[in-house]
């Protein structure tokens, strides 16, 4: 059989008071120098409190405090935006915002003034201005914001029709509710602004009513395209209308001044051969005699002018010529 040494082991040698001395020095040094300094992230703001009671705010940055637990520090994100939101949670922000299943219809559904209900998901962005009032103002003040923000979204909905939420509305339900939430949030010194009030999603509650308000939407867009259209054709044929009226009433006051000036010509030139005509009768008639004729035969061909005066005269025509027309005078 083999031996085995079963003697009992030495005890270690109890530590001398001076020792002791040491490590407890040597502890409360290191506790010491991690709870005298803190640091505050660029986007932050700290509120340090001696005895649980305000004392100060620091900006980003390391800074020293009272150790042991004589001051304490809260960071709070001053220069960042917040953004709570209602309806709906947001599981996976990105690219591809992945959205939660589950409905929040304490949230979303209320009644319009027409008194219709109408499910409304949106959201609101916040700044932090003052964090001294944001941490001891209000008890809770994420569940404050969240209370006054639904509120006031409720109010706004509550005084317009559904068809007013869903579509021309929206816009200045956003405008408003970002001012009454700021006047709610400066009343109660909550130490928040807020920068963005948007509708994300307003639609009718799942089911039959959300059948028969699409159908609505539906016929809504029909009449409106088809009003669009009738525009449309409406704007292409008047103004060529318009434009044919305008080019023949510019062709009649052309036509209209071009006979007027013919004759307001004529007129002058019938004076001016009257003048002349006074002056001497005979050689103006005898040239007017001869003006007429050239006018009537500028055009014509193959005449012959016989005085009627002639006695057994005949008119020998060269046999080339196809016609021979005699014109008395």
């Amino acid at each position: 059989m083999s031996e085995r040494d079963v003697t009992p082991g030495k005890f270690p040698q109890r530590l001398s008071p001076k020792s002791l001395i040491i490590i407890i020095v040597v502890v409360l040094l290191l506790i010491t120098f991690f709870t005298c300094f803190y640091t505050v992230d660029q986007q932050d703001e700290a509120v340090v409190l001696r005895f649980g009671k305000f004392n100060r705010i620091t900006g980003p940055g390391l800074h020293f405090k009272l150790p042991f637990g004589i001051e304490k520090n809260i960071n709070v994100p001053t220069q960042r935006i917040l953004k709570e939101e209602f309806g709906f949670r947001t599981v996976q922000p990105g690219v591809t915002t992945i959205y939660s299943s589950q409905d929040y219809p304490n949230e979303s559904v209320m009644l319009t003034g027409d008194l219709n209900i109408v499910d409304v998901e949106w959201i609101i962005q916040y700044r932090i201005t003052d964090p001294r009032a944001y941490l001891f103002n209000v008890d809770n003040p994420r569940k404050t914001i969240r209370d006054i923000s639904q509120s006031v979204i409720n109010l706004l909905v509550g005084d317009r029709t559904v068809l007013d939420v869903i579509g021309s509305q929206r816009a200045n339900i956003e405008t408003l509710g970002q001012e009454m939430m700021n006047k709610f949030f400066h009343k109660y010194n909550l130490g928040i602004r807020v920068t963005t009030v948007k509708l994300q999603n307003v639609v009718p509650p799942k089911g039959e009513v959300q059948n028969a308000f699409e159908d609505v939407n539906k016929a809504i867009q029909d009449r409106n395209r088809l009003i669009n259209e009738g525009k449309e054709a409406y704007n292409q044929a008047i103004p060529k209308a318009q434009g044919e009226a305008q080019r023949v009433l510019q062709q009649a006051q052309g036509y209209a001044a071009q006979r007027i000036n013919r004759a307001k010509g004529d007129v002058e030139r019938f004076l001016a051969v009257l003048k002349e005509y006074k002056k001497n009768p005979k050689v103006t008639r005898t040239r007017l005699y001869y003006e007429m004729f050239e006018n009537v035969f500028q055009d014509a061909k193959n005449v012959d002018l016989i005085d009627k005066n002639l006695k057994n005269f005949i008119p020998f025509k060269s046999i080339d010529n196809t016609t021979t027309k005699g014109v008395t005078k």
